[in-house]
């Protein structure tokens, strides 16, 4: 009831408005009643009779101005033109029947298939994440299908995790293994800034039918407006928290986290935030950890919300200011790296710098010393892999190098997986420990 009742407090009973003053680059400032207005307040700019109506968003305010981004182009605007609020803040009504849909950062369904049923219950975009002395803990190891992140950076339900490549090594490809073999009950998929060319593909051939029958995917491409973008990544938490809500364990997706950096940047940068650490803005680092923050185990209820989010690293640089940012929101990082993807080993995760901090207390005690082992015997590899390539190392002068030579190749193959295949938690462990000859326990 006081969702309801917060809902009709903001319904508009009269409309108001005020005048365009002036549009620079994506800017649009605002004259008029600045007192019915607030930061996320909505309104629709009309261009006249002809031009269908523009929605923005108020993203500040300077002098006795409003200062607004549209959501799509400004073609037809002029001076004069009317503002019309038309929301004092930005909310959503997903249900339960949004599974198997692909939507826009709306939440308006772009799939074809006919309108998209709103819940009772509104939600806002931008909501506060969980207070932390109510929270649960995360809960049991969670089944990703991945071998060598179910064995190596073992996931657990509730936890956050960042998935760190550059362009091109195959995050989208890892991300379309998750989707199809993750043991969940809902998936929340949100696709930010990515390639038109690649939705459907992903869809169709990635997803598959039975795939987005238990998913919602939420589409902003590259070619939308920067609010677009953001608000599609809100629309992803909410959803999720949604279904959360709803005692479902949800995995929440995002490729990328880093185009949503980028439209806060380009948001920051148009109001006059200064620039800091390469071009990024103040607010860019206050968002993403009220954004990342909404995953993870709910206040009472019995459902979570497994986050796992893409970032892309310029340049393969994994200390640049995103990476490093999110690195140290998010509770385990999975690092990418091209090296591999050259050597045709997929998905090309480096297993050594990839870390989950919940894993010492999800593993089995018994395959703990078979862990060990295996990562004990890929860094002496790693440590010794250029006078092995050269041939300055000789075979008997260091047993463990021996072993490790010995072993490089198998283990590698187990970390190698098809896009089609999939293993579960225990096979996992048990091949391990038969390539290592070892008996868990």
């Amino acid at each position: 009831m006081k969702a309801l009742f917060a809902e009709i407090d903001s319904l508009m009973t009269t409309e108001i408005y005020g005048r365009v003053t002036a549009v620079q680059g994506l800017l649009v400032e605002v004259a008029g009643p600045i007192h019915e207005m607030s930061v996320g307040s909505r309104l629709m700019i009309d261009n006249g009779e002809d031009n269908p109506k523009i929605p923005a968003e108020v993203v500040g305010f300077r002098d006795s101005h409003a200062l607004c981004m549209p959501f799509s182009g400004l073609e037809g605007v002029r001076m004069g033109c009317k503002a019309i609020i038309t929301a004092r803040d930005s909310v959503v009504h997903p249900s339960n029947q949004w599974l198997g849909r692909v939507v826009n950062a709306h939440g308006e369904p772009i799939d074809g298939k006919g309108d998209l049923p709103n819940g009772g219950v509104p939600r806002k975009l931008r909501s506060s994440p969980p207070p932390a002395s109510e929270r649960k803990r995360v809960g049991p190891p969670m089944d990703l299908g991945v071998r060598a992140l179910n064995t190596f950076v073992t996931c657990c339900e509730g936890q956050r995790m960042g998935i760190f490549a550059g362009s091109g090594v195959g995050k989208s490809v890892l991300m379309s293994m998750l989707a199809r073999n993750t043991k969940c009950d809902v998936a929340v998929i949100g696709l930010i800034g990515e390639r038109g060319r690649e939705v459907q593909e992903f869809i169709e051939d990635d997803l598959g039918e039975e795939g987005l029958a238990r998913s919602v995917v939420i589409v902003a491409t590259s070619d939308e407006s920067v609010l677009m973008r953001r608000q599609a990544a809100y629309l992803t938490m909410t959803v999720a928290e949604h279904f959360r809500d709803e005692n479902k364990n949800v995995l929440c997706m995002m490729d990328s986290v880093t185009r949503f950096a980028m439209a806060q940047r380009e948001i920051g940068l148009s109001i006059g935030e200064p620039p800091t650490s390469k071009g990024y803005t103040p607010t860019v680092f206050t968002e993403l950890p009220r954004l990342l923050e909404r995953a993870g185990p709910g206040r009472g209820q019995t459902g979570s919300i497994t986050g796992l989010f893409t970032v892309l690293v310029e340049g393969d640089n994994h200390n640049e200011p995103v990476a490093d940012a999110v690195r140290g929101i998010l509770d385990g990082h999975v690092v990418m790296e091209r090296g591999i993807a050259e050597r045709g080993r997929y998905p090309a995760i480096n297993v050594l710098k990839s870390v989950s901090r919940t894993m010492p207390r999800c593993v089995p005690e018994e395959h703990l010393p078979v862990l060990r082992k295996a990562k004990q015997l890929l860094s002496t590899y790693t440590d010794m892999e250029e006078l092995i390539r050269l041939g300055a190392y000789r075979k008997g002068s260091d047993p463990t190098v021996d072993e490790a030579i010995y072993r490089f190749g198998p283990i590698d193959d187990f970390l190698n997986q098809e896009k089609n295949e999939a293993t579960s938690l225990s096979d996992g462990y048990q091949q391990l420990a038969n390539l290592l000859e070892m008996t868990p326990g």
